[in-house]
């Protein structure tokens, strides 16, 4: 069939004029003989005959129907107009093309074509039905316009495509579904818009894609994809990358809710890719938004899922779920493997980032983010797996970050950070801490320390058992912002290094009860916390600013710390260590001045305790300590020995009621001597036996003898301590 004139058409004329108006059938007649019955058949074409049937500048009436045909020709419409929907179903044909062409719609299920099937620049007003075609080229749908609002605008499910499918620049007001689709080649949607707000802008559960799959921005034209409506990919494979550079997703208009609302539904979906299995990368970065979640159940990344510079919104919270979802789920990863890293920065994100049992290979990194989702869990990430760093550097988040019993494999790094607004529990009274790693793992450094900005975390920081490989760090601090909240729970935390440096005195109540670590750096603001220190069975080995054995003012003030950090109240177990501590450093001396304090605190608590017996048991104390340092400090009781026998021999040598007891014994009288027959036990110089008091002098020397034996038997275990060592 030779070409039209070379007058254009306008394809969206409804009335074109008689000349440029076609039949249908008419479009193969030049390409058919008859038979005897006078049927129509196709012969084979002949060797010189053209290969191609090119209809330019045509509208073409009634059907064009090639059902179950079989053609040797190629067939390319150009600027033509279709009354009624060509219909290529069950055909065989070597290529379709229609080129800024109006369409009808189009029925092509079933149909095989050897090449490319296109429809380039075209507008076609229904759907475009491909169902199970196979396709021996590539599928083009460039810059072209389908619309079916509310219904299929393309429909190829379980085309197979040898070539690419290329639909950059399109436009469609419906549907586009292509599940089970196979292509071999790329797959790409860049510049696209697609708008189907009720239900799936483009749905491809299950199709296979050999290279990559692209929905970013049209070069050419610099058009970025949109799409209104869902975007359904569960279940998809693309052996490249999927990229959505700058995309505008939305997860589309208000759908009725489910009788039973599923906790872990995401009804405002902007992307599904739940399952997706792809071998490279993931980019939903650079300028991406997303109003509604992207969720990602177990979904297979072998290279790095790319958040960064994206900008997402949750919408809204979903009504009936009992999680502390807040605004809704911005990002659902929950059991992902991602074999490269999680690159999120400079974020801007609206809703709960979830990723419960993720496993990311690589890195997560959420440096200089901006995560709102006040008064719930902003970050999700219980029991996931990071290969290398969890950073979120000079990031500003309102709500939590859970992430319980997480395994880290490098550093925990929330340096300069802002923490604010973290809400309550659901299940007990009580505010959430800013930052929970109850249980976790981390194979190097805990940072929440200051940055450019310092780092602060108004519901503190919770660690109950975590384990830290080498540091864990709150230099420059700033935690907690409520008397009657926990600025830091570390209850039974095991690390080697522990930095207690805050700015300014932690706000609220401070755990360290059962943790441990190798070296304790502090200062007294920490110690100065606004709510009582829990410090019993804390463990350290060593303080990083060791105590000289001549700085006496350095135990003082330590000590000074622990009394203001336990409120005054009793507790044994942390004076113990600090003794233990300095004992192991050799620092006898400034031990024993700590378990001195110890007795003191311990008989003041006993005192406390009744009215009767105080005084009795303060007094008791106070000659403990001052005459033998509780046990302490023998050498006080050597010193009030001497000061016994100097005040006894004075009072004895100034004319005391003395009686002889044997007048024929001829024992000089001496003070000196007798005083120290009364104090030393056991010895005995014989002058006790000679003469016998009366009156005060008996009380006195009754005095001098039960204080020998006290001050005498502490002397006496001093020396045999002493000579131990």
């Amino acid at each position: 069939m030779g070409e039209s004139g070379a007058r254009g058409l306008d394809v969206f004329d409804p009335s074109p004029a008689q000349s440029f108006r076609m039949a249908a059938g008419d479009v193969l007649r030049g390409a058919v003989d008859t038979d005897v019955g006078g049927n129509w058949r196709l012969p084979r074409r002949r060797s010189s005959a053209p290969p191609v049937i090119r209809i330019v500048d045509r509208f073409l009436t009634g059907v064009l129907d090639l059902r179950a045909v079989e053609l040797n020709y190629l067939l390319e419409f150009e600027r033509c107009r279709f009354e009624r929907p060509p219909d290529l179903r069950q055909s065989k044909l070597p290529g379709v093309e229609f080129r800024q062409c109006w369409l009808p719609g189009l029925a092509g299920r079933n149909l095989t074509s050897a090449n490319d099937f296109s429809l380039d620049g075209c507008t076609v007003d229904g759907v475009v039905d491909l169902t199970d075609s196979d396709i021996g080229g590539s599928v083009a749908l460039r810059d072209s316009r389908l619309n079916a609002p509310g219904g299929l605008a393309l429909h190829a499910d379980r085309t197979k495509v040898a070539g690419a499918l290329l639909a950059y620049g399109i436009r469609v007001e419906g549907e586009v579904r292509m599940a089970g689709a196979q292509i071999s080649g790329n797959c790409n949607f860049s510049g696209a818009a697609l708008h189907n707000p009720t239900g799936f802008s483009l749905n491809g559960n299950g199709m296979l894609v050999g290279g990559n799959l692209l929905c970013g921005v049209w070069a050419e034209t610099d058009q970025h994809f949109t799409a209104h409506g869902t975007v359904m990919l569960p279940n998809a494979r693309i052996s490249s990358a999927f990229t959505m550079r700058r995309a505008a997703l939305h997860a589309g208009d208000d759908r009725s809710e489910p009788d039973i609302v599923d906790p872990h539904a995401d009804p405002y979906a902007a992307l599904v890719l739940d399952r997706i299995t792809v071998s490279g990368d993931v980019e939903l970065d650079r300028g991406f938004t997303s109003a509604g979640t992207l969720r990602m159940l177990n979904a297979a990344i072998g290279g790095t899922l790319s958040l960064s510079g994206a900008r997402l919104d949750a919408v809204r919270p979903q009504e009936g779920n009992t999680e502390p979802v807040g605004r809704g789920r911005a990002v659902h990863l929950d059991g992902a493997e991602i074999g490269g890293d999680v690159a999120a920065r400079q974020l801007v994100m609206k809703g709960q980032f979830r990723m419960v049992d993720a496993t990311v290979r690589g890195s997560l990194v959420l440096d200089g983010s901006v995560l709102d989702n006040p008064f719930a869990d902003t970050v999700l990430a219980n029991r996931c797996r990071v290969g290398s760093n969890f950073s979120a550097r000079e990031a500003n988040v309102a709500g939590v970050l859970e992430l319980r019993a997480v395994h880290i494999g490098a550093n925990l790094d929330l340096r300069g950070s802002r923490l604010i607004q973290p809400g309550q529990y659901r299940h007990q009274p009580g505010e959430k801490s800013s930052v929970d790693i109850g249980g976790a793992t981390v194979g190097r450094d805990l940072i929440c320390a200051k940055g450019d900005k310092e780092f602060v975390a108004h519901g503190g920081v919770r660690t109950r058992r975590a384990q830290i490989g080498r540091m864990a760090n709150f230099a420059g601090a700033v935690l907690g912002d409520k008397l009657d909240s926990h600025a830091l729970n570390a209850l039974g935390m095991q690390v080697p290094e522990l930095v207690l440096t805050p700015v300014s005195p932690p706000k609220g109540k401070v755990t360290l009860r059962g943790a441990s670590c190798t070296s304790l750096d502090d200062n007294e603001t920490f110690w100065s916390a606004t709510g009582r220190i829990d410090l019993e069975d804390f463990r350290y080995d060593s303080l990083r600013h060791s105590i000289d054995p001549q700085d006496d003012q350095a135990v003082l003030r330590r000590l000074r710390w622990l009394r203001q950090a336990m409120r005054h109240r009793y507790r044994p177990g942390p004076y113990d260590q600090l003794a233990a501590l300095l004992r192991a450093s050799g620092n006898e001396e400034h031990a024993s001045t700590v378990l001195m304090e110890k007795q003191r605190l311990r008989y003041t608590a006993v005192a406390g305790g009744t009215r009767v017996v105080g005084p009795l048991v303060l007094l008791w104390s106070w000659l403990q300590r001052s005459m033998v340092g509780y046990g302490y400090r023998p050498g006080r009781a050597l010193g009030w020995l001497v000061v016994s026998w100097v005040l006894g021999s004075a009072y004895f040598a100034a004319g005391a009621d003395l009686v002889v007891i044997n007048a024929d014994d001829t024992l000089e009288w001496n003070p000196w001597l007798f005083t120290i027959d009364l104090i030393v036990p056991i010895v005995d110089f014989g002058n006790k036996n000679r003469w016998q008091t009366h009156g005060a002098s008996q009380w006195i020397a009754s005095g001098l003898i039960v204080s020998g034996w006290v001050l005498a038997t502490t002397v006496a275990a001093g020396l045999t301590r002493m000579l131990k060592r």
